[in-house]
């Protein structure tokens, strides 16, 4: 299958989790702790398993990396990494603010993003080198300098809390204002269609960020890690922008001589 059928298998997963995650929302959940302190519920599980259901059905020689379950290695140079439901503390609290995040790689470089946010029926489709859709509508990063810039900070500040905290008081007073949403997949659409400007992420994981870091890059936005290098799935802190923003940041972050990250999320 190439890389159009896979698209439709994308597609077609996001919505039908898309589904599932909005029929359920509002209702009541088993939840269940993780080690480091993160919850999962029967509804990612569910999803999780609905989505590579369908990517075995379809593509069964790909390998699959998702939130819940091992990586699932394969001799393709496919690779799928899906994340059912991001926002799962938002979903557990009646926040309406998730989504499903669904990457392609292709030797490992990310070629495919697909993030559907069920609640406002948003389809954000980005295929490398061929631009970033809302719903089938070409969208674009902002123009917006720093001084009028909305930033998206890491709401894992508990897990770094100096290094993230000092460089939170210093990037607090060159932008216009700051906001968490708990949700890497909400959040990256948001730069990615021009809402907000950048983003500061310090803990995610790749099926946190597979598909929105393309999606910005094909709207035209810019991601690097932390230190300013090209990001890719061993990432795991970054700087997303709408570009113009991106080395001035970078300047900001490099200042504080950053820290070895110890600590990684399972989710959220």
């Amino acid at each position: 299958m190439d890389i159009k059928g896979r698209k439709k298998i994308a597609i077609e997963a996001a919505k039908q989790t898309g589904k599932l995650l909005k029929d359920n929302f509002g209702k009541s959940l088993n939840i269940e702790g993780k080690k480091d302190k993160s919850l999962v519920t029967n509804i990612d599980l569910e999803a999780e398993k609905a989505i590579i259901r369908l990517i075995k059905q379809n593509c069964p020689q790909d390998g699959i990396l998702s939130e819940e379950s091992q990586e699932q290695p394969s001799s393709s140079d496919y690779k799928w990494v899906i994340d059912p439901l991001d926002g799962t503390h938002n979903y557990i609290h009646k926040i309406d603010i998730f989504g499903v995040s669904i990457a392609l790689a292709f030797k490992e470089e990310v070629i495919l993003g697909v993030i559907y946010i069920p609640l406002s029926d948003e389809l954000y489709l980005a295929k490398k080198n061929e631009g970033a859709y809302l719903n089938q509508k070409r969208i674009n990063v902002s123009a917006r300098n720093l001084s009028e810039a909305t930033l998206i900070f890491d709401s894992s500040i508990r897990y770094q809390k100096k290094p993230m905290l000092a460089c939170l008081d210093r990037v607090a007073d060159e932008v216009f204002n700051i906001r968490m949403f708990g949700s890497t997949a909400r959040a990256l659409t948001y730069i990615a269609e021009g809402r907000a400007d950048l983003e500061i992420e310090y803990n995610d994981k790749v099926w946190d960020f597979a598909a929105g870091l393309l999606l910005i890059e094909e709207a035209g936005g810019k991601v690097t890690d932390l230190q300013g290098r090209k990001w890719d799935l061993n990432s795991q802190g970054y700087v997303a922008s709408n570009k113009i923003v991106h080395e001035q940041i970078l300047e900001i972050i490099k200042a504080e001589n950053p820290p070895t990250l110890k600590l990684r999320r399972a989710g959220r």
